[in-house]
């Protein structure tokens, strides 16, 4: 069943289109994640369907429901997190948390909610005084208090340290196995890798792949990365090794940039046929991180050779 389906959607500012013809379904039960850089478009789609922003053209569907037109029936359901809130300092937690609830029908209750991002003993603190990473976890409690069937959630774990953003993952799969479907926006790729089902990649206003994270990492073409440690003095003889595209030395470390494994393995059988001693080997193949560095026009190859001065011996 299609939770959320977007068909042709385009948002304009003046003359300047910042969402470009987006169509996507966000199924039942899914959580699915929208990534992309600065300005790709992402904030003016969710808006859209959270139905904050009137779209120029194009069709949003949440629930058979027009996030527009139907707002006050939509918020019954939907539960909303957004990346900047705003709370009255002198307003306590359990009073915010206490408003929040009258809205709604069949409310969460709010103490279990608070119990689970271990802000129990917030409840009485005012907002004023909670740290950032606590401020972000209430405005998760106030974004599930509706007891939605569907959630946005925008930079979800910001401000959280290593420990908490973990805990946050495994809730939004628990939330998922309770029926929740989840739409994240992030920046945090392993954020994304770790808990959404499918990603869509925007980049100026428009989705250029769509699907799990093994099927868009691999549409992108992306090289795999293998450094070691080694005495090797012509560095060039690896160049024409299958799969290989570029090596370059960093100070102690030799960077290798190719196609897979066959890379992988036409490096290592080099070095073992050469009998050359090497420490500290890593391969890291391509992943959500190097797509989203790749839309932002940073190259691994060409980082290396800038810092090697050419990378060429």
């Amino acid at each position: 069943m299609n939770m959320i389906a977007v068909d042709s959607l385009t948002v304009k500012y003046g003359e300047l289109i910042a969402v470009d013809g987006v169509s996507f379904n966000v199924m039942e039960q899914e959580i699915f994640g929208i990534v992309g850089p600065n300005g790709a478009g992402k904030t003016s789609t969710v808006e859209c369907i959270e139905g904050l922003r009137r779209a120029y053209r194009g069709k949003v569907s949440v629930m058979g429901l027009d996030p527009w037109k139907e707002r006050q029936k939509l918020y019954g359901v939907m539960g909303v997190q957004l990346q900047d809130t705003a709370y009255q300092d002198r307003v306590r937690v359990w009073e915010l948390c206490d408003l929040f609830s009258s809205l709604y029908r069949d409310p969460v209750p709010y103490g279990e909610l608070l119990e689970i991002m271990n802000l129990t003993d917030k409840k009485r603190a005012y907002v004023a005084n909670l740290s950032g990473g606590q401020r972000q976890k209430l405005s998760i409690v106030l974004a599930l208090i509706p007891n939605p069937r569907v959630v946005f959630l925008d930079e979800l774990t910001t401000g959280l340290d290593p420990h908490a953003r973990r805990q946050m993952w495994d809730l939004l799969l628990q939330l998922k196995e309770r029926g929740l479907t989840i739409v994240l926006v992030s920046h945090y790729m392993d954020e994304v890798e770790a808990v959404c089902d499918r990603v869509a990649i925007m980049n100026r206003g428009r989705i250029i792949s769509m699907g799990t994270i093994n099927e868009v990492v691999n549409s992108f073409n992306l090289k795999t990365e293998i450094s070691f440690s080694a005495s090797l003095h012509n560095i060039g003889d690896i160049e024409g090794l299958t799969g290989v595209v570029s090596i370059a030395r960093i100070r102690d470390t030799i960077k290798v940039c190719g196609h897979g494994d066959e890379c992988v393995a036409a490096v290592l059988q080099y070095l073992n046929d050469n009998r050359i001693a090497y420490t500290n080997l890593a391969v890291k193949p391509p992943d959500l991180e190097a797509v989203f560095l790749n839309l932002s026009g940073y190259d691994p190859a060409k980082d290396g050779d800038a810092a090697n001065g050419g990378g060429r011996g």
